[in-house]
């Protein structure tokens, strides 16, 4: 099944019947992120806050990408992994 907005994306993945990777999840968090708001200007997370930091540098390493790309990307990557999961 090929989404083709970032909310029918956003559902299918609800959908996967296993657990993406790790990598996998924070690349759909990243571009998720990208293309719902853009660059990431936030503070980096301090401390001991590991899942946090790993959130911030996959959404970190998309900086430039425009909204429409990323969602682009989002998309295209639902897609592939909806062969896997579904």
């Amino acid at each position: 099944m090929k989404p083709t907005t970032l909310e029918e994306a956003v559902a299918l993945t609800q959908k996967f019947t296993t657990k993406p990777t790790n990598e996998e999840l924070l690349r759909l968090y990243g571009l998720y992120k990208q293309a719902t708001e853009g660059d990431n200007e936030n503070e980096r997370p301090g401390g001991f806050d590991f899942k946090a930091a790993a959130k911030y540098n996959a959404w970190l390493i998309l900086k430039g990408k425009s909204k429409e790309e990323a969602t682009q990307a989002y998309l295209d990557l639902v897609e592939e992994l909806s062969k896997k999961y579904l």
